[in-house]
């Protein structure tokens, strides 16, 4: 343990709760410019690559050889392998280069040549680069949704709660490999009871996940794992000629396919060949852009807290990121496993995906409790909720996620659970009671869902997977029940699939159920003016939390009838020496009645005339027309006083112990944390302001000091503020009588 205190303090923060080690090249353990990276090189002889990054024809490896055959065009390779690595940084960066330039240049590149743009670029200009190369014009999200109970109605519940939210892509999982069809199922009809168009997946072993969108329970999939090195994919019992095939398969089916590669997965399988791990997801990358997958899950996901751990990882999952929408590749840019205990560190991270925009901020945002995450635990999770939308608010960024009310929440959860309770009624599959509807519709993670048999539920499943139903009973089931609209959500999907529009890069649906895509939305991103703005009915739609108020809300129950026990008799004189005048602000027990912490002003006058008078002297009341700032209103209280003292009050309950020979910006105490603020506050105030009336000896108020009271109540301040500024008149300061009772 530290020998310094504040050395103490910070080891107890959450940062230092992670792991960081030092670079090891030789282990894979460096996320870029190893000393073992191959040099960038291209050789083609009779239309042919017979040199790869400098490694000879005969010597090629399966990945050399497919992203040599597949991955390059050749026809622009030339010219882009003798440009100059910086040259093409630089057009990245450049809002005057448009994104059409690059694209086509992109493709010639090696995997050498695409990392060594990389190592120019800092992260605001990869920022830069990635607002303009992101495929589609309008970013957008994904969510995870899974429970550790697989309970269908608490799924389904789930999945209608995200697609209202906004979430373009819902993805599940299992901890049971046989609740795949059922899962699958949940957040289906869930997710098309929140939002027709929400596409669906659920992330299984690779030819159950093809069986089960042959059902029509899936939409797309992006468990397609490739590897930067040949035995990765050897140990993943794959090649890049059979993810090609099956991501073939699952396209002649009507399914959108996006592969999965990341950071470091290379390292953590023991396979990285000393090669640094964004080298190494250049070469993952152009075998998807070779295999024809319309995009990338990357980011490092489920890999992050090893990058993480090194120098730069965070900077080379943006380079990743960025290198993937050079290629045209729509671009799901991870953060959604854990990264990091810190929520500075995690939050951090993130910025750099949610300022520029991706095609998927998140692959995806856990909209669930991140102990019911199946797939290892969100980044951010349903907790952040709030939070995720307040920052699209903040910084006029569309963020693909939108707030909801309380009670749109419930409608629409119930809706949910309700409907999968019916398809599994008129289906024949166990009874969903009303108990786990109403359960699902007030959960907050599946410890609140009673406990259920799973067996009758797999079973079940295993029949419907064996068996010739498919998405097209479950339309009909919700269509006999009554669910009619969310029917024809599912049929609009089916109708989709047919006419496999949404196999473009990029492609989410609208809530009207048109495609937005790579190529009929392309990113026009040139610079200041160009682009995707936030604006008009999103901006509204963003900028409308669901806590936001009409600022008036904020001040309503400060508001109230004048003070029957204060009146004003005439103009304020100045008065004996006996005294300590009170001077309160134009608004002061007239429009408003109460402070900031909620104090009445009646009280508040008690209060503070009880302490003057204990101390033998005399308060006296006197408004203040001219001015609601509280050095003033002590300033001119001062001067009435015959005493030469006085305490000003604002309305808010701010406050001032004044003195005639100090300039009005100067004071004896000043008590500016009104929110903490006590009537034995007041009464402490009275006392001392009559103690330096009288010449003696004072210690000045103890004052409690809340440093968060700025930050949670500026807005209440600065209302209240105007509130009592619209009450200044010009008109002389007012005596004032006050009837009370002082304290025994």
């Amino acid at each position: 343990m530290s020998n310094l205190k504040r050395f103490r303090a910070l080891e107890e923060r959450d940062i230092n709760r992670e792991t960081f080690v030092e670079s090891w090249p030789e282990a894979g353990l460096m996320v870029a410019d190893s000393p073992y990276d191959p040099h960038p090189s291209l050789r083609i002889e009779n239309g042919r690559v017979v040199e790869l990054d400098g490694r000879a024809e005969a010597d090629f490896d399966t990945l050399d050889c497919y992203i040599a055959r597949h991955g390059i065009d050749l026809l622009v390779a030339p010219e882009v392998m003798a440009l100059d690595s910086l040259t093409i940084a630089h057009m990245l960066a450049d809002i005057n280069i448009p994104r059409a330039v690059l694209l086509r240049l992109a493709a010639g590149c090696t995997p050498a040549k695409l990392v060594d743009i990389m190592r120019h670029m800092n992260v605001l200009e990869m920022m830069n680069g990635l607002a303009k190369m992101r495929v589609r014009r309008i970013p957008a999200n994904q969510a995870h949704v899974t429970n550790r109970r697989e309970n269908p109605a608490l799924l389904a519940a789930d999945a209608a709660e995200a697609a209202l939210r906004g979430f373009a892509e819902l993805e599940t999982t299992v901890g049971v490999a046989r609740s795949a069809p059922f899962n699958a199922l949940a957040i289906l009809v869930g997710a098309q009871t929140g939002r027709g168009g929400v596409m669906t997946q659920c992330a299984v072993e690779e030819s159950l996940g093809l069986r089960i969108a042959m059902k029509g329970l899936t939409t797309y999939a992006e468990t397609l794992s490739v590897y930067g090195t040949e035995q990765a994919f050897v140990d993943g019992d794959d090649s890049p000629w059979s993810k090609a095939f099956l991501a073939s398969a699952y396209a002649s089916r009507g399914v959108k396919v996006r592969f999965t590669s990341g950071t470091g997965s290379e390292a953590l399988m023991g396979s990285a060949e000393q090669r640094s791990m964004l080298y190494l997801e250049a070469r993952c990358l152009c075998v998807t852009r070779g295999a024809g997958s319309q995009g990338v899950q990357n980011g490092s996901i489920s890999c992050i807290a090893l990058p993480e751990s090194l120098p730069g990882g965070v900077r080379a999952v943006l380079a990743e990121n960025l290198m993937a929408s050079m290629l045209g590749l729509e671009v799901a840019s991870g953060n959604d496993a854990l990264a990091s205990h810190s929520a500075i560190r995690k939050s951090a991270k993130l910025m750099l995906q949610f300022i520029p925009g991706t095609d998927f901020i998140f692959s995806g945002y856990s909209a669930v409790p991140r102990k019911d995450n199946m797939f290892g635990g969100g980044n951010f999770d349903a907790d952040d909720l709030d939070d995720y939308a307040v920052l699209q608010r903040d910084m006029q960024i569309d963020g693909g996620t939108r707030s909801i009310t309380e009670a749109e929440a419930e409608a629409i959860r119930r809706r949910g659970a309700q409907a999968i309770q019916a398809v599994y009624a008129e289906l024949g599959f166990p009874d969903i009671g009303d108990h786990e509807v109403e359960a699902a519709v007030q959960a907050y993670s599946s410890d609140d869902m009673p406990t259920r048999d799973i067996v009758p539920d797999l079973v079940a499943a295993d029949a419907f997977l064996a068996g010739d139903r498919s998405m097209v009973d479950v339309v009909a089931a919700l269509a006999r029940r009554g669910f009619t609209d969310v029917a024809e959500h599912l049929l609009t999907m089916g109708r989709q699939r047919i006419a496999g529009d949404y196999l473009q890069p990029a492609a989410i649906f609208g809530r009207d159920f048109v495609v937005q895509s790579a190529i009929n939305q392309p990113n026009d991103y040139t610079g200041p003016g160009t682009g995707y703005r936030v604006e008009g009915a999103r901006w509204h739609e963003i900028s409308h939390i669901h806590q936001a108020k009409s600022p008036r809300d904020f001040i309503a129950d400060r508001l109230g009838s004048p003070l029957e026990s204060l009146a004003g008799y005439g103009n304020a004189k100045r008065g004996g020496s006996t005294e300590v005048v009170v001077a309160i602000g134009p608004a002061f027990g007239r429009i408003m009645t109460k402070t900031i912490g909620g104090l009445n002003h009646e009280e508040v006058l008690k209060a503070v005339l009880t302490g003057i008078a204990e101390e033998g002297l005399i308060g006296r009341i006197v408004r203040i027309w001219r001015s609601s700032d509280c050095a003033e209103i002590g300033h001119v209280g001062a001067k009435l006083s015959g005493s030469g003292v006085s305490i000003g009050i604002q309305s808010r309950g701010t406050s001032i112990i004044h003195r005639v020979d100090l300039a009005r910006l100067n004071n004896l105490e000043l008590f500016s944390q009104s929110p903490s603020m006590t009537l034995d506050t007041y009464r402490a105030m009275g006392r001392n302001a009559a103690r330096y009336a009288a010449g003696k000896m004072t210690t000045p108020v103890p004052v409690t000091v809340d440093n968060w009271a700025r930050l949670r109540l500026i807005v209440k301040t600065a209302l209240l503020h105007r509130r009592e500024s619209e009450e200044i008149r010009d008109l002389p300061p007012e005596a004032l009588r006050f009837d009370w009772e002082p304290e025994v």
